[in-house]
């Protein structure tokens, strides 16, 4: 497991190019809270590499270890707003500018979820 008090930056590539991209915080010690921020590259790119993005966040060993969720995400990026709701409970979003405010609650991993490779294309940086 990485240290959950290092920025993690994570991306997904159509080939070489840079689809979508995240930034990761996690408080201090287990039960915390993550942070993350969302970006997504202007343009047409196949569909699900936003939701690959969310999952990939998702999946990080000290975002499993929090509890709660604070993602900043591209207002009218339903894509991942979707999936963070399908990925999260409690959920509840705001506009803030250009953005999108989630606030959730982070379940417990599953088993079924444990120790599924990442998708290809995806690339913690």
């Amino acid at each position: 497991m990485s240290n959950p008090d290092t920025p993690r930056h994570i991306e997904v590539k159509d080939g070489d190019q840079t689809v979508a991209a995240a930034d990761v915080t996690t408080a201090e010690g287990a039960e915390g809270t993550a942070r993350t921020s969302l970006h997504a590259a202007s343009g047409h790119f196949p569909p699900g590499s936003r939701a690959s993005l969310v999952d990939a966040v998702m999946d990080l060993p000290e975002v499993q270890a929090s509890t709660r969720l604070e993602a900043t995400v591209p207002l009218g990026d339903g894509e991942a707003l979707e999936r963070l709701r399908q990925r999260t409970k409690d959920a509840v979003t705001r506009p803030a500018g250009s953005t999108a405010l989630l606030d959730a609650n982070i379940p417990p991993p599953s088993r079924a979820e444990a120790g599924q490779p990442p998708d290809r294309g995806i690339t913690d940086a």
